[in-house]
């Protein structure tokens, strides 16, 4: 039964891919190319060592550059992530080459719509690979390996700050300041995206209670099926005792917890802030290769 459901679990996660594929397909062909918005990564690291040596095809240079981060990915990952990653990337070069070959998109004469657009088509298609255990190689499969070193930085914010540097290069080489300007701003829309499909539905709200009936509105919120803290507290101008409830929750809950507590104690002081990620019972499980 285990085997069955890892099986299906598969099959998903390469439907995921595949269609990620598509999308980053589409962004290229339609959006990036007939616009000539540099993108980084693999490829605009590739386009510049071939423009100071042409003997060396951008092909085979991105085929280079991604050796060594596929043998460093093996040995952080296993081989899982070598075989997802190395669909991933000729699923989308074919891809590519197949809109480019058969399909005509309408034009998209505003660079700046196309900039943005296109950022945002590409962060989706990423996102959704990398939830899927795969990346096109390159910068997001670079950006996942230092994952591991820099653990407190999001998938996003690392793959901006490379694709940022090979954008800024890629300026340099081709004496292009406003492709660059173009590329760093789609690598920013890039990375707002893909943070948002990779950590979005993980996202959670937790609440700071104080009231003097914090007992009555504790009862009612375990009522609602939702785990509660009672903290120790004490005021800072009376410096009475009084409890402080803590509880995490998930988005969609917010306004049954609000109407709870008012409901309970009108005057209640009532704090609601969001947090990135939390791991325990009902929520998210730690594990090392988290993105």
């Amino acid at each position: 039964m285990k085997n069955k459901a890892a099986f299906y679990q598969g099959i998903k996660n390469y439907l995921v891919i595949t269609l990620g594929c598509i999308l980053y397909a589409i962004s290229v062909n339609w959006l990036f190319q007939p616009n000539n918005i540099v993108m980084g990564g693999a490829t605009g690291v590739a386009q510049i060592v071939n423009h100071f040596v042409p003997a060396i095809p951008v092909g085979l240079m991105i085929i280079v550059i991604n050796i060594p981060l596929f043998i460093l990915g093996i040995r952080l990952q296993g081989l899982k992530i070598l075989i997802s990653s190395l669909y991933s990337m000729l699923v989308g070069s074919v891809m590519i080459d197949l809109f480019a070959a058969w399909f005509t998109f309408p034009p998209i004469e505003n660079t700046l719509v196309a900039c943005l657009f296109g950022g945002v088509l590409l962060g989706v298609s990423m996102g959704m690979q990398l939830m899927a255990g795969a990346t096109n190689g390159g910068t997001d499969l670079g950006a996942r390996l230092l994952k591991y070193k820099l653990p407190h930085i999001s998938i996003g914010k690392l793959c901006l700050a490379m694709d940022a540097i090979v954008v800024c290069l890629y300026a340099l080489a081709f004496q292009s300041v406003e492709a660059a300007l173009y590329g760093v701003l789609t690598m920013y829309v890039c990375s707002v995206a893909m943070d948002t499909v990779v950590y979005g539905g993980t996202q959670a709200k937790m609440a700071f209670i104080i009231s003097p009936k914090s007992e009555e509105i504790r009862k009612t919120l375990l009522e609602l099926e939702l785990g509660v803290t009672v903290l120790d507290g004490r005021g800072g101008w009376h410096q009475n005792r009084t409890d402080v409830l803590l509880c995490a929750f998930r988005q969609a809950r917010i306004a049954a917890i609000k109407a709870a507590v008012m409901e309970c104690d009108p005057s209640a002081f009532l704090i609601v802030s969001d947090t990135h990620e939390i791991l325990g019972e009902g929520f998210g499980v730690y594990s090392k290769d988290a993105l």
